[in-house]
């Protein structure tokens, strides 16, 4: 774990060691992944069980590829009611947060008399992919599904990976719970691969989303442009800004609740108190040896984590935007204040009772948010990755020959005779004599 002192001469050596400790390591990915496209693409459902069977050990005929009826509602029905209760808060939480995000259609008659508009339509179809790794997260499931059932979209197909044949029962349930019925027991590149081209059992999307490993992610990069995609998600990372007044074991525990996703995954604390940042890295050794996941979350913390001393809060929030973390933790007398001086952050959580964790599960706003600095020009997943937009134009008589003489000129000024002529020719049948 990295101690950095802003006010220190060799703090921007430092600062840019911690940054430069999570770059993407890429090496090897690309290559077997354009092979597991290529075969998918060419081969379909035959290249979608073999590769099944050599990653995932579940050897599966193109008939078996989809998850029944029958299991989803056996999963649902196994899933016990206190569990079943949090999944349909959660999900309840969700849907009226983004619910509300639903934009409006746009429509005006400007001063020249052209009608202009803007309309909102959903995509037909959405690919859902769920990670089954190291953890399974029907959170995601809830959160990747019921923003594309807000914004209307028809078709959600899901993939999740089931190594040796085992299915998450409480993933199945979440489905349920947000209305996804059509699911596939597929995983990795190739599940990537047979939702964006199809094939005879899965048929193609018009986007997908949802984290994976390196080759699912490597793998969505690699479709992007015949389909869409949300983003490409790398490991977690939380910023926690906070002064001493605040509990130093319950800021450790905000600090390992991302660590322990993944040993890329990256926690720092900022804090203008050098004494408090002493204390919460000691609660996090001591947290650290009682942690089921302690393996995972130490060798974060060891490798990525970081206590930044601060002089003032106006340079934590220089160094929170250069870092420009998926989630920011504020603790301070003023959380509102501070976060509005941030630009920034995929995510933030206020106040000494708001841990991220609440967003992660049943905060509302979706918890699928940029990773690796791109929060600087990406956002969270929202309705609005569900939607498209189509601008419209009607133009009188009257509106063309205002507008269409500039038009004219700018075409013919491009060099496109044939635009410019579309125009002229009908100014001239009304009377225009601009030549």
């Amino acid at each position: 774990m990295r101690r950095l002192d802003a006010r220190a001469a060799d703090f921007e050596a430092g600062f840019a060691a911690l940054l430069d400790a999570r770059a993407p390591d890429e090496t090897g990915v690309g290559a077997p992944v354009r092979e597991i496209l290529a075969a998918v693409r060419a081969e379909g459902d035959t290249a979608l069980c073999r590769y099944t069977e050599r990653f995932d050990r579940l050897a599966l005929t193109p008939d078996a590829l989809r998850v029944t009826p029958d299991e989803i509602t056996q999963a649902y029905e196994s899933t016990t009611p206190e569990l079943l209760d949090a999944l349909k808060l959660a999900a309840a939480r969700i849907e009226a947060f983004h619910r509300a995000q639903l934009p409006s259609d746009l429509k005006y008659t400007d001063e020249a008399g052209l009608t202009l508009g803007m309309r909102w339509t959903a995509l037909d179809s959405v690919g859902l992919y769920v990670p089954g790794g190291k953890a399974a997260y029907p959170s995601s499931v809830l959160m990747n599904a019921l923003p594309a059932k807000v914004a209307g979209v028809a078709r959600i197909a899901m993939c999740v990976p089931t190594p040796g044949g085992v299915l998450n029962p409480l993933v199945l349930a979440a489905a349920r719970v947000a209305g996804v019925d059509e699911i596939y027991r597929v995983g990795g590149a190739q599940a990537v691969g047979a939702l964006a081209y199809g094939t005879a059992t899965i048929a193609g999307v018009d986007r997908i989303v949802g984290p994976g490993n390196a080759y699912v992610a490597e793998a969505k990069r690699q479709v992007f442009g015949h389909v869409g995609i949300d983003s490409i998600a790398g490991p977690s990372e939380v910023v926690v800004v906070a002064d001493g007044s605040n509990d130093p074991y319950f800021t450790a525990l905000d600090l390992l609740a991302q660590a322990e996703h993944d040993e890329l995954a990256q926690a720092v604390l900022i804090t203008d108190d050098a004494a408090f940042g002493d204390a919460v890295a000691a609660a996090v050794d001591d947290v650290l040896k009682t942690l089921p996941r302690a393996a995972i979350a130490g060798r974060s913390w060891a490798d990525h984590g970081a206590v930044v001393i601060v002089s003032d809060w106006g340079q934590a929030a220089s160094i929170v935007d250069r870092l420009a973390p998926e989630h920011l933790q504020v603790m301070t007398a003023d959380p509102e204040g501070f976060a509005a001086t941030v630009h920034h952050a995929g995510a933030i959580f206020m106040g000494r009772f708001c841990p991220e964790a609440v967003g992660d599960y049943v905060g509302g706003p979706n918890h699928v948010l940029p990773t690796s600095r791109t929060a600087r020009f990406a956002s969270g997943l929202s309705v609005f990755d569900f939607l498209k937009r189509t601008t419209t134009i009607a133009a009188s008589e009257d509106a063309l020959l205002r507008v269409g003489p500039a038009g004219v000129a700018l075409a013919r000024a491009e060099g496109l005779d044939a635009h410019a002529l579309s125009l002229s020719a009908r100014l001239d049948a009304l009377g225009w004599n601009g030549g």
